[in-house]
């Protein structure tokens, strides 16, 4: 579902930044061809760029085919972890808009769409070792609706930059500022409530390197600088904690009636 999931969001950020998804017959792969912003971003040859826009030429932007597993050879490699996925969490960062995009609904439906905020967050958890994982969650700006894995259900709905003849938009109750803050004290309070065999197996670990660095030192009775630096450097690698990245966040028109049923988790 992890490699799903980072799909979803590469699916939606190539999408929302006018980039062409190219036909590939198998869904564990994703084929794209960037935008000249993209291919800019993304490539790292200014030398190219340089010289096309010297000489007045039309530019050849890259194709990129990525897969999500590893029984494939055809194309990039992605993963938590791997360059190419962080190189695209930092180039979304950087671009620090935000996406608005509006559902379009069959003839029958009502024309009214609900404002929802949805984030993508990057959650890592670091001690000697290192485990990133991506969350998605959708809050609806009026009632309050809390969703999770939002990006997912995103790629199901047909979505477009803009308003469809016939629709309007409600306004929203819940600033984006306001929301973005629920959304990261309901992360929290499941941070919180998550098991911590991780974080214990760590402080285990570092206690028995501090017992070694003890050893090491106890017959010097007062101890030297070098004893203080090697014990902060051991609550540096062993010290457990979490921190969130916020890597996107997009405003979306959509009639919930479409898709909420079974997804709700907080109001």
């Amino acid at each position: 579902m992890q490699q799903a999931e980072i799909r979803d969001f590469l699916v939606r950020f190539f999408s929302s930044s006018d980039c062409e998804l190219l036909p590939i017959s198998n869904p564990a792969q994703l084929k794209v061809k960037l935008t000249k912003q993209m291919d800019k971003l993304l490539m790292n040859r200014p030398f190219y760029w340089h010289y096309i826009e010297q000489i007045g030429q039309t530019p050849e932007t890259a194709t990129l085919t990525f897969r999500f597993t590893d029984q494939l050879d055809e194309g990039e490699f992605v993963h938590f972890g791997s360059p190419r996925l962080h190189q695209i969490f930092n180039t979304a960062e950087q671009l620090g808009r935000y996406i608005r995009l509006y559902q379009v609904l069959a003839p029958q439906s009502s024309p009214a769409l609900e404002p929802w905020l949805g984030i993508n967050m990057k959650i890592s958890y670091q001690c000697d070792l290192k485990k990133d994982r991506l969350i998605s969650m959708g809050l609806q700006l009026i009632n309050g609706t809390l969703i999770e894995g939002f990006q997912t259900m995103l790629t199901r709905l047909d979505l477009n930059q803009k308003l469809p003849n016939y629709c309007y938009t409600l306004s929203p109750l819940i600033t984006v500022k306001s929301g973005i803050q629920r959304i990261e004290r309901f992360i929290e309070s499941e941070l919180e409530s998550e098991p911590s065999e991780w974080a214990d197996q760590a402080s285990e670990r570092w206690v028995k390197d501090q017992d070694l660095l003890d050893t090491f030192y106890e017959h010097q009775d007062e101890k030297p600088d070098r004893y203080f630096q090697e014990q902060k450097a051991l609550k540096e690698q062993y010290q457990p904690k979490i921190s969130l990245q916020l890597i996107n966040v997009g405003l979306f028109y959509l009639q919930s009636s479409t898709f909420l049923p079974g997804l709700v988790k907080d109001h």
